[in-house]
């Protein structure tokens, strides 16, 4: 369990995460409990994560991160805005994602241009991450990061923040058919037919079975959820029922308006 030891930026977006180095010498990015999205979305971040890399998914490593209340104390910007009000950031277990490498080294995208967009090694991820993120009803467009490692030509990408998945703290499913999708359709170009989404749907409907799931959940902490484990139990449940409609929901966003694979005839 990474121990937090510095507080390095704050970083873009609703939850007010922080990016934290921690005695591993790794760099994490922190969500806390009292973010103004609710605990819950540790909770989401936690098992969706999990989730999204045993479907072979591009997800950055998830860790429970340890945040003391000294640092707080001695850190001005370890601090939450909450409307006209603000509040210290909450001392205790963390939700932390991973950082890909040392932010003095490694310079992270949250957005490309066309031509390196459709370059990206890895760019059929983003058609198995909508079959997650149908699954999982995620209500966020699908966010992700780019980066380049080792002198490489060509950027990656890593699938991040999975807070909204079972509709943030809701932890229910109102399907809709553009929820889940990458705001820049041209990561989609390559598709032609369900088979694009493939083999992410095969696996879902087969490898995601009770025992996978339960063991995803393991080690979630119980205050991220309230101690509310019959609603945990209850969307475990729920997840392990949706496995077969992914593919009804993949066709509802073909058919939509928007249209985002556009050279699927």
């Amino acid at each position: 369990m990474p121990l937090a030891v510095e507080q390095v930026r704050r970083m873009r977006g609703g939850a007010q995460s922080q990016l934290m180095r921690c005695e591993d010498e790794g760099y994490y990015v922190v969500k806390f409990q009292n973010n103004p999205q609710g605990a819950r979305v540790l909770a989401n971040e936690l098992l969706g994560t999990r989730l999204a890399a045993r479907l072979g998914l591009p997800t950055p490593p998830a860790a429970l991160v340890e945040v003391r209340e000294s640092l707080i104390e001695h850190t001005e910007d370890l601090i939450i805005e909450l409307g006209r009000s603000r509040a210290r950031c909450r001392a205790g277990l963390q939700f932390g994602s991973r950082y890909p490498g040392s932010p003095a080294e490694t310079v992270v995208y949250d957005f490309l241009p066309d031509a390196p967009l459709r370059e990206v090694t890895n760019v059929a991820d983003f058609c198995g991450m909508l079959v997650f993120d149908k699954w999982t009803c995620n209500t966020n467009g699908r966010q992700a990061i780019f980066f380049r490692t080792g002198g490489e030509a060509c950027y990656q990408a890593q699938m991040i923040d999975q807070g909204f998945c079972f509709n943030a703290g809701e932890w229910n499913f109102p399907d809709a058919p553009l929820r889940g999708l990458y705001a820049r359709h041209r990561v989609y170009e390559s598709v032609r037919g369900i088979d694009a989404f493939e083999p992410w749907l095969t696996r879902v409907e087969t490898r995601m079975t009770e025992a996978v799931l339960e063991d995803a959940a393991q080690g979630i902490p119980p205050e991220w959820y309230g101690f509310d484990f019959d609603a945990l139990e209850q969307l475990l449940e729920r997840l392990l029922q949706r496995r077969k409609r992914v593919r009804e929901l993949i066709l509802s966003a073909w058919k939509s308006s928007a249209q985002p694979f556009p050279n699927w005839k």
